[in-house]
């Protein structure tokens, strides 16, 4: 069923839309999926938080056109779905974990940051780690040399009272020992 003049108008507003909120793009060739892979693609799609549409090349094209996504253009041929989110990584995590278990959907490219992402890039950009597992990897690394200074300065303060109570300690022996 094709769209008549006004649906198109929409369905590249809405990509518009999408396009500008979003920092990647993944382009994927979905040839010979079924409908529940591509239901199941979706559903996991929307739990990351990626938009994930089949569109037209040619919609697709004027929804990109003025976007850090246009590089990505001559990317645009075949049956393609589209996926675009605000998270850096999520798109080209949720489409190349897909293609890991579905030979069926071949990732073709992508874009982030006004670059254009070869197969390798994509995969690469789907293996760095998410923002909040980074976010608290740094927090690790900040809080690691205060803990260790911290650990250093307990134990200095445990030897000292160590060494200051070995004197009293001597003392106390020597009064309870008997004079010989």
């Amino acid at each position: 069923m094709s769209l008549n003049r006004n649906e198109k108008a929409a369905v590249v507003e809405e990509v518009i839309a999408q396009a500008a909120k979003s920092q990647t793009l993944t382009v994927a060739e979905y040839r010979g999926l079924t409908v529940a892979h591509l239901d199941a693609l979706r559903k996991t799609a929307r739990e990351k938080g990626v938009y994930l549409h089949v569109l037209k090349n040619t919609l697709a094209r004027r929804a990109v056109a003025g976007t850090p996504f246009e590089v990505a253009e001559s990317l645009f041929v075949g049956p393609l779905i589209y996926g675009f989110s605000e998270d850096a990584v999520a798109a080209a995590k949720v489409v190349s974990d897909f293609a890991k278990t579905n030979d069926k959907l071949v990732i073709k490219g992508g874009a982030y940051g006004g670059k254009v992402l070869d197969v390798e890039g994509v995969k690469a950009l789907a293996n760095v780690p998410s923002k909040e597992v980074l976010l608290a990897q740094l927090l690790g690394l900040l809080q690691s040399p205060m803990s260790g200074l911290a650990r250093v300065l307990a134990e200095v303060a445990k030897q000292r009272d160590v060494v200051a109570e070995a004197p009293v300690a001597e003392a106390a022996a020597a009064e309870e020992a008997p004079a010989a």
